[in-house]
């Protein structure tokens, strides 16, 4: 008999990492994660800034083709800033021990916040390289994010990393590598808060309210809702071992440190957004006529 069995919780579904194996090639689901992340951001970029009746007059001041052009873009601000984030902010040690490990992504190791700031990195840069107002491709970028922080959870929960804390309620797991004790599910938490609950949100502001025709608007209710979920699922979760809980407090994670400057910035944004309408671009302009 299991010991989950034994204690009355969930059986944690333990999943092969790798979902296909081609010779020496293994793909695993942290990385399908990551492409399916893009790939639904792309299709729902495009759809956002494709639908007229989303912005004022009916203009978007982006185009399809932007976001065709901004895939590669944001790739590699996710993946370089994720990483270097999870080295800066988590695991610095160990990496300047083992230097090589800081390039074996496939086996975890990415930071939301160093992704967020890869990917402003990347967003300023194409803002200025293709003369595409930057609020603008904020807000469309940050109500297609959460697909990705949908599935990046999922493959963590797949990946039996990032649990939760010890608990007695009836959905507890108990999680391979964590011990006996059973768990929250806290990566499931995310996903549905992060993932599920921040994208219907969005979707009612920019399909409802005419949120994108107010640059900031969008992107600071995302990032105003993010550091809250992210802080609220801290308490059930357990902290970083090689950094446990900061300042000797019990309770105070980094993670919860990060998502502190996303509450101001995001009140900032939502604040001062006011409404705005565009002009067709003179390209948009001429193939109309």
């Amino acid at each position: 008999m299991t010991a989950s069995a034994v204690l009355g919780v969930l059986t944690y579904p333990q999943i092969d990492p790798v979902f296909l194996q081609i010779g020496p090639i293994a793909l695993r689901w942290y990385g399908l994660a990551y492409v399916a992340g893009i790939l639904c951001g792309w299709l729902y970029g495009r759809h956002l800034v494709g639908t007229s009746r989303l912005w004022p007059n009916g203009v978007s001041p982006i185009t399809k083709t932007d976001i065709d052009d901004f895939i590669v873009w944001i790739t590699i601000g996710i993946v370089a800033g994720g990483r270097f984030g999870s080295i800066l902010f988590y695991d610095f040690d160990r990496v300047a021990a083992d230097p090589l490990s800081a390039f074996r992504i496939w086996e975890g190791g990415m930071s939301f916040h160093g992704g967020l700031i890869g990917v402003t990195i990347a967003m300023i840069l194409f803002c200025r390289s293709h003369k595409v107002p930057l609020f603008s491709l904020i807000d469309v970028v940050a109500a297609s994010v959460p697909f990705g922080l949908f599935f990046g959870r999922i493959a963590n929960f797949i990946n039996g990393e990032l649990w939760g804390a010890p608990t007695s309620v009836p959905w507890a797991m108990v999680f391979p590598h964590a011990g006996p004790e059973p768990r929250h599910p806290s990566q499931l938490y995310e996903a549905a808060l992060e993932g599920i609950v921040l994208f219907l949100i969005l979707r009612v502001l920019t399909h409802r309210f005419g949120a994108l025709g107010r640059p900031r608007l969008v992107g600071g209710v995302f990032i105003l809702l993010y550091g809250c979920a992210r802080i609220f699922v801290e308490f059930f979760r357990m902290p970083d071992v090689q950094l446990g809980y900061l300042l000797g407090t019990g309770w105070l994670t980094m993670g919860m440190v990060l998502s502190l400057p996303m509450l101001l910035v995001g009140l900032w944004a939502i604040a001062t957004a006011k409404p705005r309408a565009y002009e067709p671009r003179p390209a948009e302009t001429t193939a109309a006529a």
